[in-house]
């Protein structure tokens, strides 16, 4: 059977920081290896789209400007749409400044408050301190408590209510706060978090889990991914979970 996916790639020009577009490359990549076709839909300021045509959806980080810039046209124009593909079950990965709008708000150190969709029951506070490195997580969702290994820089700390868990548990760096020891947010097949880096190529199991989720729901639970010679890419993971813990 031939797979096809539709993936919307989220203010692409505004929320592309440290590499996050590489997410999709790596999406694509892994799919087109496997003979998987795939769509990319690019959602920018006033876009109008069919959500109910989307697989999987990928929304990046930005400086707090490009947030700003995009923050009122997310709520406004995406919000129904996006929620109700999530609540079916679409895929959705969103990082640093992408994570923190899919939250209730995000008060920034100088006092603006930038809605969110509150897709995510996560809420977010600017801070005076950058919490930047490299981060290594304990997964808790989806990937069999391996570990993931990114790249964080964030001065907004995020805080979980009770309708989210975490993606995952601080072994190195600093995670949504700094102060709690969890990293990311996840609620049914969203997932929020802080890993740069970017995420995805430095995971091939994390981007195989997401893709099969996708497979899964629009094709059904006996869709399954080809396997991959993964392993560079394992080595390499394998030797930067290492060196940081």
């Amino acid at each position: 059977m031939s797979y096809q996916l539709t993936i919307a790639h989220l203010y692409p020009e505004q929320m592309n920081i440290y590499g996050d577009r590489g997410n999709i490359i790596t999406l694509r990549q892994r799919c087109a290896w496997r003979g998987i076709e795939t769509t990319v839909l690019p959602v920018g300021p006033g876009s109008a789209v069919d959500w109910t045509t989307v697989d999987l959806a990928f929304f990046g980080g930005g400086q707090d400007s490009g947030q700003s810039l995009i923050a009122a046209d997310f709520v406004e124009r995406q919000a129904a749409g996006l929620r109700r593909a999530a609540e079916d079950g679409m895929v959705l990965l969103a990082i640093c400044g992408g994570y923190q709008l899919l939250g209730h708000y995000f008060l920034t150190h100088a006092g603006e408050k930038l809605p969110g969709i509150g897709l995510l029951d996560v809420h977010t506070l600017g801070g005076t301190e950058r919490l930047i490195g490299n981060i290594v997580i304990e997964a808790s969702w989806g990937v069999d408590r391996q570990r993931l290994v990114g790249f964080e820089n964030h001065s907004g700390g995020t805080y979980l209510g009770g309708g989210v868990q975490p993606l995952g548990r601080v072994l190195t760096g600093h995670g949504n706060n700094g102060k709690d020891g969890t990293e990311g947010a996840v609620w049914r097949n969203v997932v929020g978090c802080y890993m740069h880096g970017s995420l995805l190529p430095k995971n091939p199991h994390f981007a195989d889990h997401l893709l099969t989720l996708a497979l899964q729901r629009r094709y059904g639970p006996t869709a399954t991914l080809a396997p991959l010679e993964d392993a560079l890419e394992l080595q390499a993971h394998t030797a930067m979970v290492e060196r940081l813990t």
